[in-house]
């Protein structure tokens, strides 16, 4: 597999991942263990773009024949404001994640919220139909997830926050869906029982504790960080007997659904799985 990912020639497609930094990102490994398994042609690149620099940067992306490319951290708000066309869900989300090139222009798409739905069906089999959920965070992450849920009828949302006021562009993208959203600070969050709990912000990452809430048998716990791959939050929720899962299923579903815009393709999950896997091991 690995003389396979290296064979570029000159009708090699290209794709890639727009960021600053970029060279942690798991993405290259991912898609280009799924270009390997299918026998594709195809590679995929980092591609560094400093702030200020991202124009220039999308503007690139055609006359260097680019098929398209992911976009990660500084620049998913602001390629929403450069592309061609949006998708429902990134102008809902105000963000993109995934940039299609097409006859007419750059299309931009957001997968994180259909990647986290399936991620909830496929891996951790919780329907949030009826069901209630917390979330710890407001940002980009946050909003993709509860945007999933109000697709899938949830019930009642509980967003816990430091700062209540950040909440109020999730509660505004929420408006036109059939869900109860209640904005609580982060003290107020132990009093609040719920079906899922999911931790979209970078507490964990260093070791630190959320604070503590209701965990039992009965709930399901997404800690969206996958490094650390044991987070304090997972441990906690496991010690209690909860269901918990890190953001690595996440990852792997909103890039296959970035696979499948680019290559028309089913992707390979199970390779790109093991090949996310080795990598963070």
């Amino acid at each position: 597999m690995g003389e396979e990912r290296l064979r570029v020639g000159g009708t090699t497609r290209t794709v890639g991942v727009i960021g600053w930094p970029v060279e942690h990102s798991l993405s290259p490994v991912i898609h280009n263990a799924a270009f390997a398994a299918l026998g594709m042609d195809w590679v995929y690149v980092p591609m560094p773009v400093p702030p200020g620099e991202l124009a220039a940067g999308l503007a690139g992306l055609r006359p260097l024949g680019f098929s398209g490319a992911n976009v990660t951290m500084p620049h998913k708000t602001e390629v929403a404001e450069l592309v061609d066309t949006l998708t429902e869900d990134a102008r809902r989300l105000r963000a993109v994640n995934t940039v299609v090139v097409e006859a007419g222009g750059l299309a931009g798409h957001n997968t994180d919220a259909p990647g986290f739905g399936r991620f909830l069906r496929q891996d951790a089999g919780f329907d949030p139909s009826g069901r209630t959920a917390l979330i710890f965070g407001a940002g980009g992450a946050a909003r993709a997830c509860a945007l999933a849920l109000a697709r899938g009828g949830l019930a009642r949302l509980s967003v816990a926050l430091r700062e209540r006021a950040r909440g109020a562009p999730l509660r505004a993208m929420l408006e036109p869906d059939a869900v109860e959203v209640e904005l609580v600070g982060f003290e107020q969050a132990s009093s609040l029982e719920a079906d899922l709990v999911v931790n979209a912000t970078p507490l964990g990452v260093h070791g630190e504790e959320l604070p503590l809430v209701p965990l039992g048998p009965e709930t399901l716990v997404v800690d969206l960080l996958y490094r650390p791959a044991i987070t304090p939050l997972q441990t906690r929720a496991k010690a209690l007997g909860a269901s918990a899962f890190g953001g690595l299923g996440l990852l792997l579903h909103q890039a296959a659904l970035s696979f499948e815009l680019w290559t028309g393709r089913e992707p390979p999950l199970d390779a790109m799985s093991a090949a996310a896997v080795a990598e963070l091991a």
